[in-house]
């Protein structure tokens, strides 16, 4: 292991535990206040989803911590058990946000779109990258190992691609709540908490993007 190797996953360590340090730290702190609506987190999704003409989407409650998430395939928003079950800040902001990819699904938005079209080669490409790398690298092939460059390329486009996905959805969250649902207040401890979950996005972007610059460099060599 080179030291440029080394130094690489320092960085995206100190990314993504610090990334993850921080969202923890901002849910925790407007997790424990409440909102002035009483409603928990999945009423306030079940009220964003009917005032957006999504009557038919299911919400459901399911093991785990931060384990929130839409499928569009079943029109089904899952929502951790905190986060269904609690009157906070937090789990509004994060049932919201999961409500607003609904939104997108229902109105088409293109990048989620195109984000959907990408899983599968994207998950044919993350399993298979690696084992393409090293195989280029134990016997030599060079061609092997662009291979796996142009996989891991892939697999950094879907991360692209999901920023704006993200973005958008707290944007709508946001829209939502400011539209007279929280206080100030509230609405700045909400878009706090989006805020931390999309930098997760952004670092572990980054991050990808510094091991493919590593890796061109490797191949160049």
């Amino acid at each position: 292991m080179d030291l440029s190797y080394l130094f690489l996953i320092i960085i995206t360590l100190a990314l993504g535990l610090g990334t993850q340090a921080y969202i923890r730290s901002s849910y925790k702190k407007w997790d424990t206040v409440p909102i002035s609506s009483g409603l928990t987190g999945a009423q306030a999704a079940r009220r964003m989803l009917d005032q957006n003409g999504l009557t038919h989407v299911a919400i459901q409650a399911v093991p785990g911590e931060l384990t929130d998430h839409f499928d569009p395939r079943t029109n089904v928003v899952s929502l951790s058990q905190a986060v269904y079950n609690s009157r906070s800040v937090s789990a509004t902001a994060i049932a919201c946000h999961e409500c607003g990819h609904a939104v997108q699904h229902a109105k088409s938005y293109a990048p989620a779109r195109l984000r959907g079209a990408l899983v599968p080669a994207v998950n044919f490409a993350s399993n298979i990258w690696i084992v393409a790398l090293l195989a280029g690298i134990f016997l030599q092939i060079i061609g092997l190992i662009w291979l796996a460059i142009i996989l891991y390329a892939a697999v950094i486009l879907f991360q692209v691609v999901t920023l704006p996905v993200e973005l958008n959805a707290s944007k709508r969250a946001i829209a939502y709540i400011e539209g007279g649902y929280l206080p100030s207040t509230e609405t700045a401890g909400a878009k706090t908490v989006l805020t931390a979950a999309a930098l997760t996005y952004v670092a572990a972007a980054l991050a990808s993007l510094l091991q493919l610059v590593y890796l061109l460099g490797m191949a160049r060599d």
